[in-house]
């Protein structure tokens, strides 16, 4: 039986009438059944594994956050456009935004980079007047990196404009899904501090 041939023609599918099959007859579920009964000998349904049904959410999740991303990023002040602040720089600067100073090490190690490549992103944003160097009082050679008032402010108009776009999505969620919202990026900004 399983050595019979089967062609499976569809019908453009409309309201009324179901999507069908011109060689078997069938409708939906039961073509493709009997198609898996006569290649296979077996029905065996079409349950994902939940490894699959997780590849699948994560695949449209990937979709969603890149697509947020250029909602949220792209669009914001002009001075992330090239020639003034890269995305990297600017995630530099929040991050010594919340510190008073930092080694470049540590730089190099939050931001994932060499050395070399932090004191790249450094000089950028030194040379712009948003951080500041200067070498440790017990080590002289370790170079301390802290931001300036300047970047300070610049931090703070970015975060208030990413503050405004979100207010907007919010308006359009209810007040539970904006909770439940919360709560898992929350979750996710845990996970994603603890790496």
């Amino acid at each position: 039986m399983s050595g019979l041939p089967l062609t499976l023609e569809c019908v453009p599918q409309s309201r009324d009438r179901p999507l069908q099959s011109r060689s078997a007859g069938l409708t939906g579920f039961a073509r493709v059944s009997s198609f898996i009964a006569l290649n296979t000998e077996t029905v065996t349904g079409f349950a994902r594994t939940p490894s699959d049904q997780i590849r699948a959410d994560a695949e449209r999740l990937s979709h969603i956050v890149l697509e947020m991303q250029r909602c949220f990023v792209l669009h914001l002040c002009k001075e992330l456009t090239p020639g003034n602040v890269s995305f990297p720089q600017f995630f530099l600067l929040t991050y010594l935004d919340r510190k008073e100073v930092l080694t470049m090490s540590a730089i190099a190690q939050k931001m994932g980079h060499t050395t070399a490549a932090a004191s790249g992103l450094v000089d950028r944003l030194e040379n712009l007047g948003y951080v500041m160097r200067s070498v440790a009082r017990d080590d002289r050679r370790k170079v301390m990196v802290c931001i300036t008032p300047k970047g300070s402010a610049l931090v703070r108009r970015i975060r208030e404009e990413m503050v405004g776009n979100l207010m907007k999505v919010l308006n359009h969620l209810t007040p539970d899904e904006q909770k439940a919202w919360l709560q898992i990026y929350s979750k996710i900004y845990d996970y994603c501090q603890s790496k």
